[in-house]
């Protein structure tokens, strides 16, 4: 068949299955994200049609028959944690990769939260992601009009799945290889304190530091950004800093380690240890070599995905999926 564009009508299911010489039903299921019966022979021939007529397919139509819009929302606070760049690129390829796209919201306050369910704001969507601390599982529920929502903070029940990194190891790591350097006293700089996932890391790091005979002398709050922690410096880092420094983002100790460039030549401490939390991509390269406390993000992000893809595996009541963490030790520890 010659498509003729001059007519001005899009190319159809139909024109793309004569050009290829199977049925509407067999090109409809070899154009489906969906794990249907085609042979491969089929299928080429008819993505090949399809490329050929310039073809999209009619996502209202699928969603009508399939009953999904495959669109995914990714609930944030905010995005200005560098580790949020290193997840959710990887994240947001592997929900494309299952034939779904990503709407991002921003919370921002608990205030917006009460917003959005004043207002009515809700979006049609097959899963909602909540990496935000600001809404709890029932609150995202009531808000999406959906039970298909995969919690990933702390403020999770036992209605919806959780997927969330097993932070107690990690930390327990870090704080073990400080004292194994004769390290005696600790600074730390938490985030934000609302956070019930930021108040068990904290919890870690007290366990930690007491059982290994580390007393912590000082504690700041900052939000996990860069700023805070290159504001926190001038008190963590005086004349009377601690053997070494945590911070529950490698964010805040890229902010700490540029304010003390000089206490740390080669990038080696000479005044006192940094660790960081999240291990960034950043902590890679030569300009901050910043020891860290990491999750393996691709497996986090396969549970992720796999929760997105197959709702029905998920049981109210069962257990929280978790992800290890490891300490990742780099020049400045």
């Amino acid at each position: 068949m010659n498509h003729d564009d001059s007519r001005g009508a899009p190319p159809t299911i139909a024109d793309v299955a004569r050009l290829a010489g199977v049925s509407r039903a067999v090109a409809s299921r070899a154009l489906s994200n969906e794990p249907r019966p085609v042979s491969s022979e089929k299928r080429e021939r008819v993505i090949a049609a399809a490329t050929s007529l310039g073809y999209k397919p009619n996502l209202l139509a699928q969603s009508l028959t399939t009953k999904t819009v495959n669109l995914v929302a990714v609930v944030v606070n905010h995005i200005h944690d560098l580790s949020d760049l290193d997840l959710f690129d990887r994240l947001i390829d592997q929900v494309q990769m299952i034939g779904k796209q990503v709407i991002l919201i921003r919370i921002g306050s608990v205030a917006r939260v009460e917003e959005f369910l004043r207002n009515g704001v809700a979006y049609h969507v097959d899963a909602a992601l909540v990496f935000s601390d600001f809404a709890d599982a029932p609150t995202v529920r009531r808000m999406f009009r959906s039970d298909h929502v995969i919690m990933l903070n702390g403020l999770h029940d036992e209605f919806s799945p959780v997927i969330i990194p097993d932070e107690h190891a990690g930390i327990a790591e870090a704080v073990a290889d400080a004292a194994s350097k004769a390290v005696r006293t600790a600074g730390l700089l938490t985030g934000r304190a609302s956070s019930p996932v930021e108040q068990a890391r904290i919890r870690s790091f007290h366990e930690a530091f007491s059982r290994c005979g580390i007393n912590l002398l000082k504690t700041v709050q900052g939000d996990y950004s860069y700023e805070s922690g290159h504001a926190a410096a001038k008190t963590l880092a005086d004349a009377d800093c601690p053997d070494a420094v945590f911070c529950t983002s490698d964010a805040m100790a890229m902010g700490i380690l540029d304010v003390c460039r000089s206490d740390f030549p080669g990038g080696r401490p000479s005044r006192f240890r940094l660790y960081g939390f999240d291990n960034l991509s950043l902590t890679d390269f030569d300009a901050y070599p910043i020891s860290s406390i990491g999750y393996d993000k691709s497996l986090y992000v396969r549970h992720i995905v796999e929760s997105v893809a197959s709702p029905g595996n998920f049981r109210p009541g069962q257990p929280p999926v978790t992800v290890p963490t490891r300490f990742v030790p780099r020049l400045t520890a």
